[in-house]
C-alpha cells in the first residue's frame, strides 16, 4: 500500500515572521518532482557539508533511503525560502521554524 501525502499535491506557502523579518516559504510536494529530480534534491540534502549521521558511517543508499521514507510518510517535506532563493528538508513539527 502507498503511503497517503499529508499535503496535497500542489506547492503550499505559508508566512513565517520573526522580528522584523517576514519571509515566504513555499513547500514542494516531493510528487511533483521526476524521479531523478527527487533523488538528486534528497542525495545533495544529505551530502551538503555538516551533515552527521554519528559514529557509524552509513552508505548514502541507505540515507536516501531514510529520508525518501520520510517524505513519502509525510513526516519531512522539501521547503523553498523564496527570501534567500534556497531550499532545505525539513520535518514537518518544525515548519514554523525559519531555515
Amino acid at each position: 500500500m502507498t503511503p497517503r501525502p499529508i499535503f496535497p499535491p500542489m506547492v503550499l506557502a505559508y508566512f513565517v515572521t520573526g522580528g522584523n523579518r517576514s519571509v515566504t516559504m513555499m513547500i514542494i510536494p516531493h510528487c511533483m518532482l521526476s524521479l531523478e529530480a527527487l533523488h538528486g534534491v534528497v542525495e545533495a540534502f544529505i551530502t551538503r557539508e555538516g551533515t552527521d549521521y554519528g559514529l557509524h558511517e552509513v552508505p548514502l543508499a541507505s540515507k536516501v533511503a531514510q529520508v525518501r521514507h520520510q517524505l513519502d510518510a509525510g513526516t519531512a517535506v522539501i521547503v523553498y525560502d523564496e527570501a534567500t532563493d534556497s531550499w532545505t528538508i525539513q520535518p514537518t513539527d518544525q515548519l514554523s521554524e525559519p531555515l
